[in-house]
């Protein structure tokens, strides 16, 4: 498996210092295959290759549930400076299909450390790539849109290898064609207790910032599968429900929009993320498949009603087609770059929802503020 020997910097230069380092393929549907170093787990990763823009946060998006059947590639080249501690995880374990880096950091540097992002994948079983341009994969990606891939971390690039790796990239289905809630969601319900007004989450992949921010506001906190009814739900008399963010095609949500059906206008409903697009489908409007999404911590939010912009952290691929909301929803706030949906409500209804992530707070935390304040304040 060791195909070469990479020299320790921290050490000298003698044979039995060397680290060993193995080889890696990453093949595009459009046939583009690229060489690399292999680290992680031995193995073959497929998902669609997706870039995210934050320079830190890379132990929360590897754990974030929205990444199921994605590789992910951050566009800042050096990744794992600081380590993993295990602190900022947003779920179990490792979400991401695979992980595509222009540089790791073998010897990291921080007090809350408890292992390097190597080890993390090792430990996780997740393929990685480094050693390989990430900045042409990025603007590959940014012009011709987002594709399936195949990364194989291998003994040797053998022309075969390659040639496999290409095919496996071009046979396995579109994201839209896979059912990634259900691969994500909890198992069974459980209850965050808290004194305040009582909130039912269909957990649709939730990240658990979420939760975090719910029960910070001492909210009692009743947390369902995404394939629940709506009779289990509104058993426990809940105040508000909340559809979370998680993965995939939003019309893949099917059980979700019929929840959201069948709960209109009996309580208020929230959604983030991929949960604001179900409520969008259950209401009647259209969702389309984005270019290259939406994936970072500086996504820029104009709210309509203030002009204000809010700098916003934000992780999909698909988006609520404006023109579909005529006479369903109130648009409430666009994206500044590209004018696409980034919050509507129903003031009758009682729904509101935003497109971008209040939890994660990437600069001030207004948005966290704006929403789950006054999901706390309801009825």
């Amino acid at each position: 498996m060791i195909q070469g020997k990479k020299q320790n910097p921290f050490r000298s230069g003698d044979n039995d210092n060397m680290i060993p380092t193995m080889k890696a393929i990453l093949a595009l549907e459009d046939g583009t295959v690229v060489e690399g170093e292999g680290w992680g787990a031995e193995g073959t990763a497929l998902g669609e290759l997706v870039f995210a823009t934050p320079f830190t946060g890379y132990e929360e998006a590897l754990t974030d549930p929205s990444y199921k059947g994605q590789i992910l590639m951050p566009t800042y080249p050096l990744i794992g400076n600081y380590g993993v501690s295990g602190a900022k995880f947003q779920s179990d374990g490792i979400k991401v299909e695979g992980f595509v880096v222009r540089e790791k950091c073998d010897f990291p540097s921080h007090y809350k450390n408890t292992r390097s992002i190597e080890q993390f994948l090792t430990d996780e079983g997740v393929p990685g790539i480094c050693e390989l341009d990430t900045r042409m994969l990025t603007i590959k990606t940014r012009q011709y849109g987002t594709m399936k891939a195949c990364l194989k971390v291998v003994e040797d690039c053998s022309d075969e290898e390659k040639a496999n790796a290409l095919e496996l990239a071009r046979a396995q289905p579109d994201i839209s064609e896979l059912d990634l809630i259900e691969q994500v969601t909890c198992k069974k319900p459980y209850r965050l207790k808290g004194k305040g007004k009582r909130i039912a989450v269909l957990d649709l992949g939730v990240k658990r910032n979420i939760l975090k921010n719910l029960a910070e506001r001492d909210l009692d906190i009743f947390v369902f599968p995404a394939n629940t009814g709506e009779s289990e739900i509104l058993d426990v008399e809940p105040d508000a429900l909340l559809l979370s963010s998680g993965p995939g095609d939003p019309k893949r949500g099917k059980n979700a929009m019929d929840v959201v059906k069948k709960i209109t206008g009996e309580i208020p409903i929230y959604g983030i993320c991929l949960g604001l697009q179900i409520i969008a489908l259950a209401l009647g409007c259209d969702t389309y498949k984005l270019k290259f999404g939406h994936r970072g911590a500086n996504q820029p939010v104009k709210d309509l009603k203030s002009g204000r912009v809010y700098i916003t952290a934000q992780n999909h691929g698909f988006a609520v087609d404006n023109d579909s909301m005529d006479g369903i929803a109130e648009l409430t706030q666009l994206n500044a770059n590209d004018n696409t949906v980034e919050g509507f409500e129903n003031a009758y209804l009682g729904i509101k929802c935003v497109q971008y992530h209040p939890e994660a707070s990437p600069g001030p935390w207004d948005t966290e503020q704006i929403f789950f304040d006054e999901l706390a304040r309801i009825g």
